[in-house]
């Protein structure tokens, strides 16, 4: 290997006063030829704590493999994981966004004290994946990210289910819908093992519009984490990195404004997560990128919503990945002139170019409709905006019938009063849900709802209630919810001002989020309001509420 590979590690590596800099290295396995090739980081998620990266450790290793095939060096080094699902409806999910914050700071930092040429990052929980890349893009070396993949799904009564079907058999059971044995049965065969949750939530969307903005190998998203194409697809991954050193080609060369555009193209397309809007915009600021919730709108009103998946349709991403996966949907996009096909990925060619090499969707598949018999002729995500939410909200309508109500506001401080509510049957149809101080300040943490919106369609309420909040939404929502509302009432933004009974206006059609109250009438109540005090002064959420910028900005914490 040419000492031009080494770009960074050769000031660790080269010259006689790194000798104590290289006695440190061949006690971790390096030999003489060794400090000749360019050193390849490979960040690893991998953690007991989730089925969602259970198995990472053995796909890092596969990396490994890749890139010493490839003659490099790879060195495998970890970072945090927490677990959505087991964090959901508690005050644990408070750390959950926090998280993705941590994952970004402690690669920056290893990579960048340990002078990596390039980088691997291999993700599964839904942070992992925002997380990996935002700190790719602050390093700008070359680099790939690697899904862990999504989990195959459970079978109960002859019928696919994962983890929503069990938030959603809670409320089943509280509404006497079920026995107590039928929602243990679903707990128990629900999650057959590893792999991220398998609907087009958060991990499948993000992981989705990362291999579409050029910065993993196709087929990387919707491959299950079980299985030996996910492992070859590990090994070209290591190879890949060192090809990239080669020819010197770097995230912010991939991660332009176009790149992010195809990105949310086809999370569009997918009916993908609305934490698609937080990341993305999160991603971007780390290479530079302008991205805005006016972008998200833009594209929402021309890209159709094609994908029949879960959690408003039947299907899961494995079973796209059966019928050509991301590749081939991506080929329809783009001959739809719907994607920008000269951007650079990966794999050293452009869109346009790896997708001459991908298969087209299956021929009567039932899950990617035609173009021209899409299931909503526009996006599933809204931007929507009015006097509750003067920075944006966002909402998701995919498989909705009713996208407008008007009902009363029942207001909640926390998301722990609503779900107390909602157990008690005090939610009534046509109430709008109001659920405030679980913004990124306020929360702190930013927690999403799915225990509440589960329970919620449990008992029969999906379509009848409206929920909006400052906090978030699982890509296992579904309903007439709104979140991310901004300003967040922690910093006097109007959900703050809401008082039971006020006459509260959702209107997707419309892209409106109105309160009916007077202007006069909400100045009075502004006078008299005051912030609550943050119950965590100190540690970690005390330093995350002190940095993080609001939602519409996507929650970051270097923004100063």
């Amino acid at each position: 290997m040419k000492s031009n590979m080494k770009h960074r590690s050769s000031m660790m590596t080269e010259g006689d006063k790194r000798a104590p800099n290289r006695a440190m290295l061949r006690a971790v396995g390096f030999k003489d030829e060794d400090f000749k090739k360019p050193i390849i980081g490979v960040a690893s998620a991998w953690s007991e704590v989730t089925p969602c990266n259970i198995h990472l450790n053995e796909l890092a290793d596969r990396v490994k493999g890749g890139v010493i095939s490839a003659e490099g060096f790879g060195q495998i080094f970890g970072t945090i994981t927490v677990s959505d699902g087991i964090a959901m409806g508690h005050e644990g999910m408070k750390f959950s966004l926090v998280s993705r914050e941590v994952i970004a700071d402690s690669i920056e930092v290893v990579s960048s004290a340990e002078r990596f040429d390039g980088l691997v990052a291999i993700g599964g929980c839904d942070k992992n994946l925002p997380g990996c890349l935002m700190a790719i893009g602050r390093l700008n070396i070359p680099a790939i990210f690697v899904y862990g993949g999504t989990i195959l799904p459970g079978r109960c009564d002859g019928k696919d289910i994962d983890i929503v079907s069990v938030f959603e058999a809670v409320g089943q059971y509280s509404s006497h819908k079920i026995s107590h044995e039928k929602l243990t049965e679903i707990e128990k065969c629900a999650i057959p093992g590893p792999g991220s949750c398998g609907g087009m939530y958060t991990a499948n969307t993000m992981a989705s519009a990362i291999e579409a903005i050029g910065m993993a190998l196709p087929h990387d998203s919707c491959q299950p984490a079980v299985g030996e194409p996910k492992r070859l697809l590990c090994d070209r991954a290591g190879q890949a990195v060192v090809e990239l050193i080669k020819k010197d080609i770097r995230p912010k060369d991939i991660m332009t404004k176009k790149a992010f555009e195809n990105g949310i193209t086809v999370g569009m397309a997918l009916g993908g997560s609305t934490n698609l809007v937080l990341h993305m915009i999160a991603m971007a600021k780390a290479v530079g990128v302008k991205l805005t919730i006016d972008d998200f709108d833009r594209l929402s009103n021309k890209v159709p919503h094609l994908a029949d998946l879960k959690p408003s349709g039947k299907y899961v991403a494995a079973d796209l990945d059966r019928i050509g996966g991301i590749p081939a949907v991506m080929k329809l996009l783009l001959d739809a002139k719907l994607l920008h096909g000269d951007c650079l990925t990966v794999t050293g060619r452009t869109v346009k170019e790896n997708l001459k090499l991908a298969a087209p969707l299956s021929k009567n598949q039932p899950i990617i409709r035609p173009m021209d018999n899409p299931l909503h002729p526009t996006g599933p995500m809204v931007i929507l905006r009015g006097n509750l939410a003067p920075e944006g909200a966002v909402a998701k309508i995919s498989g909705l019938k009713v996208i407008t109500q008007t009902g009363p506001a029942k207001v909640f401080n926390g998301e722990e009063a609503a779900y107390e509510a909602i157990q008690k049957r005090k939610i009534k149809a046509g109430d709008i849900v109001v659920i405030r101080y679980e913004g990124p300040k306020g929360g702190p943490g930013m927690r999403e709802m799915l225990a509440i919106t589960a329970a919620l369609v449990g008992q029969g309420l999906g379509e009848k209630v409206g929920l909006i909040t400052d906090g978030r939404f699982s890509g296992g929502t579904h309903g007439l919810v709104v979140g991310h509302i901004a300003p967040e009432a922690q910093v006097g933004g109007p959900i703050s001002l809401i008082k039971d009974g006020d006459k509260i206006t959702i209107d997707a059609k419309k892209k409106k989020l109105e309160l009916h109250v007077s202007a006069g009438e909400l100045k009075k109540r502004k006078a008299k309001w005051k912030p609550i005090a943050n119950p965590y002064p100190k540690g970690v959420l005390g330093k995350y509420a002190h940095l993080v910028s609001s939602a519409s900005q996507g929650a970051v914490t270097d923004e100063f």
